[in-house]
């Protein structure tokens, strides 16, 4: 049951993630109901979302007293402001939403996508954080073939949008097209070489603990287990930077304990609630990065028996990263938290 009156609303940063966490909250058709909407960044200025203007006042403690949300609006690979604000925010009677990395793979905290975990908003703390992108699009099309067959291994290379990047990658992008089109040198600042024309297999730094992986990597396996609550699943991730504005995707390869056929794999996604098939190589049905773009569904594709290798299954999903992957999932956490009567 929503609240009487609708919620009031706090959304903390307004970059590419945040500006849409706005858009979808202000979006007809959704289920939760807003009363107000605030927005904080580091500095006071007029900012124009979905057509309607917002004053941004700056981040700080008393601006969350009052207020029933708050969303931590953290582009990938983010952190900081929920770590400075977030149990702040909790303490002033907000429940927090983070789309930074900070609380992901904290025990307190749950990591939830609602068409998968839902059940894991139970008992929360006050912080609910929302995956990493490429982990929400992808365990999205693998959980219904994990509870039908128990998933053993998956290896995954992914083909992310530079709009993860935030928007100064998807202007560098598009001067960069210019700029070839112009027969002049592209200008790399964002990326350490130029992205147009060329794809880059580093996404984050290195980490530490698994060496010659970079984070985004790392974060493809430990969140993939939070969230299917089976830390015996082996994961391997590749993780590339391609020239495309918008949109991940990603070629998995899974491995199940029981084997599944492609008609087994057709059945559960076509009501895998989230996921749309597009599945017809022979007539070039698939789905590809533009079709996604603007839209909350996981589309998946190109499922096949891989050969090689006993009970395997190949597949291709493409998710728009800035929604599905941000903001959208993190409002539907609150619509998933309001119908099970947690706010």
């Amino acid at each position: 049951m929503a609240k009487k009156g609708g919620y009031k609303v706090i959304v903390v940063g307004i970059g590419l993630v945040g500006s849409k966490m706005v858009e979808c909250l202000l979006e007809k058709g959704r289920k939760l109901p807003i009363k107000d909407i605030k927005v904080l960044a580091t500095r006071e200025r007029d900012e124009v979302v979905a057509g309607k203007k917002f004053r941004v006042k700056v981040a700080d403690p008393k601006e969350f007293d009052g207020y029933d949300l708050a969303f931590f609006a953290g582009t990938e690979g983010a952190s900081g402001a929920s770590k400075v604000f977030g149990w702040e925010a909790v303490k002033r009677g907000c429940v927090v939403i983070d789309n930074g990395k900070d609380f992901r793979m904290d025990p307190k905290v749950p990591l939830v996508v609602p068409e998968v975990n839902p059940e894991a908003l139970r008992g929360h703390n006050g912080i609910i954080a929302n995956p990493n992108c490429s982990t929400i699009q992808m365990v999205v099309a693998l959980a219904p073939i994990h509870r039908a067959a128990k998933i053993k291994r998956i290896v995954v290379s992914t083909y992310q949008a530079v709009s993860g990047t935030g928007s100064k990658a998807t202007a560098e992008l598009a001067a960069q097209i210019k700029a070839v089109a112009a027969g002049k040198k592209p200008v790399a600042e964002v990326y350490p070489v130029q992205i147009i024309g060329n794809v880059i297999p580093q996404i984050s730094k290195l980490c530490d603990e698994m060496p010659g992986y970079y984070e985004e990597e790392v974060k493809m396996q430990r969140e993939t287990r939070k969230i299917l609550g089976d830390k015996s699943i082996k994961v391997s991730a590749t993780c590339v930077r391609v020239p495309v504005f918008n949109s991940h995707s990603e070629t998995v390869n899974v491995q199940t304990a029981s084997k599944l056929t492609v008609a087994d794999v057709h059945k559960l996604l076509k009501k895998a609630p989230g996921v749309k098939l597009l599945d017809d190589p022979g007539a070039g049905v698939w789905p590809y990065p533009l079709m996604a773009s603007g839209v909350d569904d996981v589309f998946v594709g190109r499922v096949r028996e891989d050969m090689s290798a006993k009970n395997c299954i190949d597949l291709f999903c493409v998710a728009d990263n800035i929604r599905k992957g941000a903001a959208s999932n993190a409002v539907q956490i609150a619509e998933a938290m309001m119908k099970m009567k947690l706010i």
